[in-house]
C-alpha cells in the first residue's frame, strides 16, 4: 500500500453499494487489494489475504456472517477474528494471530467507502451531500468509469470550468462562448468554494443553452461537488464527483448526478449523458504530461479562470498529498491570481 500520510486518513470511495450482493468484491486502492463484503451487520473491509497462505479471500465466500478463505475454508467474522479451522478439532484453540487485516468500511449516499486507519474523531468524515436525501432531487449513480490517469489529474479536470467549450462543444459547452467571467475561490469551514461562475452552457446535454451559474467545491483531495443552477427556470443538477485511486496512474470516477426536474424521466438518460462526458475527459486526461499533478505552481501557467485549480493545488500541497502528485520544484514563472 502507497503510504500516502494525508489519503490513508480519508474516507476513498471503493464501489457502488449495488455492485456488493453476495459475493465478496474485490478491489484495489492505493496499491492495495481489499475484499468488501456484506453481513447482517452492515459492509465491511478486510486487506484480501489469508494469514494462514495468502489466498484471495476475495475468492471466496460469504457464510453464517462470516467470510470463508476459498484455499482451506477459514472462517473469519466481521472483526477479522478466525472463529473456524477445518483442519483442526472443534474443541481446539485457534491461534491468535488467526485474524484478517481489517479496514474501516461504511455505506452512505449508495456508495461504500473504506479508510486505513483506524476511525478516528480527528480525521474528516464523509463529505456532505445533501441533495442525495433531499425528496426534492433525483439522483441516479453514474456508471463507474476507470481511467489510465493519476487521481488528482481526474479530479482538478472535473473543477476545471475553461475546457467545457472546447472538451464539450455542443454537448455541454459553445466554443463561440470560451471566456470565464473573474471570480473569487474561498475557504469555507473545511472546504474551498467558488463563487457562482456564469457560463453559457447546456446543463445536461438537453440542447437547451442559456447561462448557467456553476458553483464548485473541493470538498477532499479526491472527492468534489458541482452544481449548476439556472435561475431563468429555477432548475439544479448537482453533483458529488469522487474517485477511487487504485494505482498511481490508474483511477475510477465514481459521479452522483442530482435533478430537482425532469423527475418523470428516465434516470437512465442522465446515466448516459454522464457516460458521454467523463468519456470526452478521458482523452485529454490520458494524455497530460508530466502525469502526476504538478503542486509546485511555478510548473505550468495559469490565468484567472484557473483560480479553483490553483486552489486545489495549493490545498493537496498544504496537506501533504502525494499520491499522483509531482512534487518537484520548477522555476517556470506562473499567474499568480
Amino acid at each position: 500500500m502507497n503510504q500516502d500520510p494525508v489519503l490513508v486518513k480519508d474516507w476513498l470511495a471503493a464501489a457502488y453499494a449495488h455492485d456488493l450482493k453476495g459475493n465478496p468484491l474485490q478491489v484495489t486502492i492505493l496499491n492495495e487489494r481489499i475484499v468488501l463484503f456484506r453481513t447482517r451487520g452492515g459492509v465491511h473491509a478486510f486487506k484480501d489475504l489469508c494469514i494462514h497462505r495468502g489466498a484471495a479471500l476475495s475468492l471466496g465466500k460469504v457464510e453464517d456472517d462470516c467470510i470463508v478463505c476459498p484455499y482451506h475454508g477459514w472462517k473469519y467474522d466481521a472483526e477479522g477474528e478466525c472463529v473456524k479451522i477445518p483442519q483442526q478439532p472443534a474443541r481446539q484453540s485457534i491461534p491468535p494471530k488467526a485474524k484478517a487485516v481489517v479496514y474501516a468500511c461504511i455505506e452512505k449516499y449508495g456508495v461504500i467507502w473504506v479508510k486505513f486507519d483506524a476511525a478516528s474523531s480527528q480525521d474528516p468524515p464523509v463529505p456532505f451531500y445533501g441533495e442525495f436525501d433531499d425528496p426534492s432531487f433525483q439522483t441516479v449513480h453514474a456508471e463507474p468509469y476507470l481511467l489510465h490517469a493519476a487521481a488528482p489529474r481526474v479530479v482538478e479536470n472535473f473543477l476545471d470550468a475553461s475546457h467545457l467549450a472546447f472538451v464539450h462543444d455542443g454537448l455541454l459547452g459553445d466554443s463561440n462562448y470560451p471566456e470565464i467571467p473573474d471570480y473569487s475561490v474561498s475557504w469555507e469551514g473545511d472546504r474551498y468554494v467558488s463563487d457562482e461562475i456564469a457560463i453559457y452552457a447546456d446543463a445536461d446535454g438537453s440542447g437547451q443553452y442559456a447561462t448557467i451559474y456553476y458553483t464548485f467545491e473541493i470538498l477532499r483531495p479526491l472527492t468534489a461537488r458541482l452544481k449548476k443552477v439556472n435561475y431563468a427556470n429555477n432548475q439544479v443538477l448537482s453533483m458529488l464527483f469522487t474517485v477511487l485511486p487504485h494505482e498511481e496512474r490508474k483511477t475510477t470516477v465514481f459521479a452522483l448526478v442530482s435533478r430537482n426536474y425532469a423527475l418523470d424521466q428516465p434516470d437512465e438518460y442522465f446515466r448516459e449523458f454522464q457516460k458521454r462526458v467523463i468519456e470526452q475527459d478521458a482523452a485529454i486526461v490520458e494524455s497530460q504530461r508530466p502525469e502526476e499533478l504538478p503542486l509546485d505552481l511555478q510548473a505550468e501557467l495559469h490565468l484567472k479562470a484557473d483560480r479553483v485549480s490553483i486552489a486545489y493545488r495549493r490545498w493537496l500541497k498544504e496537506l501533504g498529498v502525494t499520491y499522483g502528485s509531482d512534487v518537484s520544484v520548477v522555476s517556470q514563472p506562473s499567474f499568480n491570481p
